[in-house]
């Protein structure tokens, strides 16, 4: 897994500037950086269908993030991408699993970092 960012975690993971559940900034953001670390095709990334196994693991991240790294309830996830607040539930609960893995860990460490960065950039612009 190619990660592109090279900065430090840090304790302030949370989006809390942007948590309209309607506004499309959040999402935006997390999945333009989902599909540059997990290298899928933003088209998969968003198809009401599961697809290839990547794509799940992909989308299941996006939907990880905006839970539980921006703060939005599984409900506002849900609706961010189409999807069932149970989907959004099952989808973290996979993400906590594979957290096991030290790889893993980092780049999902790393991506909630970003967050509050990429989501205001894509808010301002």
């Amino acid at each position: 897994m190619a990660l592109h960012i090279h900065a430090p975690p840090s304790q302030a993971s949370a989006c809390q500037p942007l948590m309209q559940p309607r506004e499309a900034a959040p999402r935006v953001a997390i999945e333009h950086a989902v599909m540059q670390v997990f290298g899928v095709a933003g088209d998969d990334l968003r198809r009401g269908t599961r697809g290839r196994a990547k794509v799940a693991l992909a989308r299941q991240v996006a939907m990880y993030l905006a839970h539980v790294g921006c703060g939005l309830s599984l409900t506002a996830t849900g609706h961010l991408f189409g999807r069932d607040r149970t989907t959004v539930a099952h989808a973290c609960g996979v993400i906590e699993d594979r957290r096991d893995d030290p790889v893993f860990d980092r780049a999902l460490d790393l991506l909630e970092w970003a967050m509050p960065l990429l989501t205001a950039r894509s808010a301002t612009s």
